[in-house]
C-alpha cells in the first residue's frame, strides 16, 4: 500500500497538492482548521444581501496555465464566464472617457500601431518602452521602473496594483515582470479574462473536495493541527485537539497554511511577515443593469476609490487592492465612498440611493510584494526530509495569486513523488 501524505490546509494550494498526489496513487488525508475549504478563495451565503457572494473577486487570464489545468482536472472550466477574447473595459472617472483594451492574439503586438486600438492619449512609443519591464534590476520598484505617463495611469498602475496587491512605490518590479511575461507580453491569446460565473467555491473548491472524497481521500474540517512533532530530520506526528496523528516511516506532510501559521509550526522558518489588505464591497441592486461593459462582466476604474467592478446578475462587487490605508475605516464609510464610483460605472441615475451592501475585509490578504518580503519567501523543500511547503507565499517566482497558489501545490506534490 502506498505511503500516506498528510496535507495540512485546504486552500487552493493544499487542494491542488492533494489532488495531484491522490491521482498519482498516493493515499491522502487533508486537515482543515476552518469549517469549509478554500481559504481566501471561497463563497458563502450572506444574510444581509440574501444571496451567495464570494469573499473576493478573482480574475483569471488564459496565460494562467496552472489554474486552467486545475479547472480542467476538476471538470469545471465551463463554469467560468467572460468575454471569450482579450477584452478589458476601462473608465476614467475624472475625464469620463471609456475604452476597451483589445490586445492582438499573437506575441507580435501589432495593435499598438493602430490609434483606435491604443489607450486614449497614448502613443506608440509609450508601448515600446515597456520592454524594459522584462529585465528589471534587483531592488527596483514598479514605479521607479515604469515612470509616470498616461499609459502608466491608465494601464500599468491598475494592472500592477491588482496583480501585486502592493502600492507601486513599494512593489517589486521583478514580481511584476513575472506576471507580464506570462500574460501581456505573451500576446492577447494569454490575456483572455475569465471569472467564476456562479462562485469561487462552485468552480474551484467544492468540486475538488468532492473529487478527493470520491477518490478515497480523507478530508476533515474543524481539524486544526496545533503542532508538529519532529524526530531527527523528519516530522513524526501531527498534534491536533483530538490527539496526535502518527506518521508512518514513509509518510509525508504538505504544509499548506498561511505563513504566520507555518512560522509557528516550524522552528526557525523565515517567511513573509508583512501583509497587505484587500477590500471587497458587494452591492445588491434591485435589478441587473444593462451596463455598457456587460460582455466582459467587469470594468477597471481609473482615478476613483473603486478599482475593479464585477457584475453577477444583480450583485455588483468592487475590489480595492493595496487597501491597508482604508481597511480600518468603518464599513459604512467604505461603502459610501465606493458607491458613487459604482453608480457611474454602471450608468445608474445619480439620485439612485445606495442599496444594500456588504464590506468584506481581508486584512492579511497577501504578503506585501516588496523586495524585502520576496527575500523572506522560503523554498518548498524544508530541512525536514518529509515536509514540503505550499502556498502563494512560498518561492514560486510569482506574487500571491491563484496561479501562484496552484503552482505551489503542483510543485509540492512533484517533490514528494520524486522523493518516494
Amino acid at each position: 500500500m502506498s505511503a500516506e501524505v498528510h496535507v495540512v490546509g485546504a486552500g487552493l494550494a493544499g487542494l491542488t497538492a492533494a489532488l495531484a498526489l491522490m491521482q498519482a496513487g498516493r493515499r491522502v488525508a487533508v486537515y482543515e482548521a476552518g469549517p469549509v475549504a478554500g481559504g481566501r478563495c471561497r463563497s458563502y451565503f450572506d444574510r444581509a444581501l440574501a444571496t451567495r457572494i464570494d469573499n473576493g473577486n478573482h480574475l483569471l487570464l488564459s496565460g494562467n496555465r496552472h489554474a486552467h489545468a486545475y479547472l480542467q482536472r476538476l471538470g469545471t472550466r465551463h463554469t467560468l464566464t467572460g468575454p471569450g477574447r482579450p477584452l478589458f473595459p476601462f473608465l476614467d472617472l475624472e475625464s469620463g472617457e471609456r475604452w476597451m483594451l483589445r490586445p492582438s492574439a499573437g506575441r507580435l503586438p501589432w495593435w499598438i500601431g493602430l490609434r483606435r486600438r491604443r489607450i486614449p492619449g497614448t502613443r506608440m512609443r509609450d508601448y515600446l518602452g515597456l520592454w524594459r519591464l522584462l529585465r528589471p534590476a534587483a531592488g527596483t520598484t514598479v514605479a521607479a521602473l515604469v515612470g509616470k505617463s498616461r499609459l502608466w495611469r491608465r494601464l500599468l498602475e491598475p494592472l500592477a496594483v491588482a496583480a501585486l496587491n502592493t502600492l507601486p512605490e513599494q512593489a517589486s518590479a521583478r514580481l511584476f515582470a513575472a506576471v507580464v511575461k506570462e500574460t501581456l507580453f505573451a500576446g492577447g491569446a494569454a490575456c483572455v479574462p475569465a471569472f467564476p460565473g456562479q462562485g469561487l467555491s462552485e468552480s474551484l473548491v467544492d468540486p475538488a473536495v468532492d473529487l478527493l472524497r470520491q477518490g478515497g481521500a480523507s478530508v476533515a474540517f474543524g481539524r486544526r493541527v496545533a503542532a508538529l512533532e519532529f524526530a531527527d530530520d523528519r516530522v513524526a506526528a501531527l498534534h491536533t485537539l483530538d490527539g496526535p496523528i502518527r506518521l508512518a516511516a514513509d509518510g509525508a506532510v504538505v504544509l499548506a497554511v498561511p505563513p504566520w501559521v507555518a512560522a509557528d509550526l516550524i522552528p526557525g522558518l523565515v517567511a513573509p511577515d508583512q501583509f497587505e489588505a484587500i477590500l471587497n464591497i458587494h452591492f445588491r441592486l434591485p435589478d441587473s443593469p444593462a451596463v455598457p461593459w456587460r460582455e466582459a462582466g467587469f470594468i477597471g476604474l481609473i482615478g476613483g476609490t473603486a478599482q475593479w467592478v464585477f457584475m453577477k446578475a444583480a450583485i455588483v462587487s468592487v475590489t480595492i487592492s493595496a487597501a491597508s490605508g482604508m481597511v480600518d475605516q468603518p464599513a459604512e464609510d467604505i461603502a459610501a465612498a465606493v458607491w458613487p464610483d459604482v453608480r457611474t460605472a454602471c450608468g445608474l441615475p445619480a439620485p439612485m440611493p445606495q442599496p444594500r451592501w456588504r464590506v468584506v475585509k481581508e486584512r492579511r490578504a497577501t504578503f506585501a510584494a516588496t523586495e524585502a518580503q520576496e527575500r523572506r519567501r522560503p523554498a518548498q523543500r524544508t530541512a525536514f526530509r518529509n515536509l514540503v511547503l505550499a502556498g502563494d507565499w512560498v518561492s514560486t517566482g510569482l506574487p500571491a495569486t491563484i496561479e501562484g497558489a496552484i503552482r505551489s501545490g503542483n510543485s509540492a506534490a512533484a517533490i514528494i513523488l520524486a522523493d518516494a
